[in-house]
């Protein structure tokens, strides 16, 4: 992922800040606990796409 698109993409629901998760290849949303998957480099930020995930995956 390149940084400086980390710097402006942000959740598409509650507009929060995302952390990159290399090793899952995926962006999360701590407020909404949700996780974006990233195919081929690309970020999926569609709601329907991305995962719930749990307070122990933090």
């Amino acid at each position: 992922m390149d940084a400086r698109l980390l710097d402006i993409l942000v959740c598409p629901i509650c507009k929060a800040n995302l952390e990159y998760r290399r090793t899952q290849s995926e962006l999360l949303c701590k407020p909404c606990r949700l996780a974006f998957p990233i195919r081929d480099g690309i970020p999926i930020m569609l709601e329907e796409e991305a995962r719930q995930f749990s307070s122990d995956e933090l």
